[in-house]
């Protein structure tokens, strides 16, 4: 059974994708979608890597539901030379009136 789930994404660009999403109460993966195996290297026994055995309650798929746009370049917020250009630097006793 699937459980879907939207999510924000930033990767190669933003967008909202669907994607599925693993048991919480499996006893297999305990929620996580997968168990993670490390392997070393047979001369050296060294750390070389990480695989990662998928468990059968999820399914590692994503449909890009909405690209969203880029910030426009005049909206991005910039910090020039620590100057915040949408008010004063650090904290003021003053009342507001």
């Amino acid at each position: 059974m699937l459980r879907l789930r939207i999510r924000l994404t930033a990767l190669p660009r933003n967008a909202l994708i669907l994607t599925d999403t693993p048991r919480p109460n499996c006893r297999t993966c305990e929620g996580f979608g997968g168990i993670e195996h490390d392997y070393g290297d047979y001369e050296t026994g060294e750390w070389a890597g990480t695989d990662i055995e998928f468990c059968g309650c999820w399914t590692p798929w994503a449909v890009t539901l909405l690209p969203l746009p880029r910030r426009l370049r005049w909206l991005r917020r910039r910090r020039d030379s620590g100057r915040d250009p949408w008010g004063p630097v650090g904290y003021s006793d003053e009342p507001p009136f």
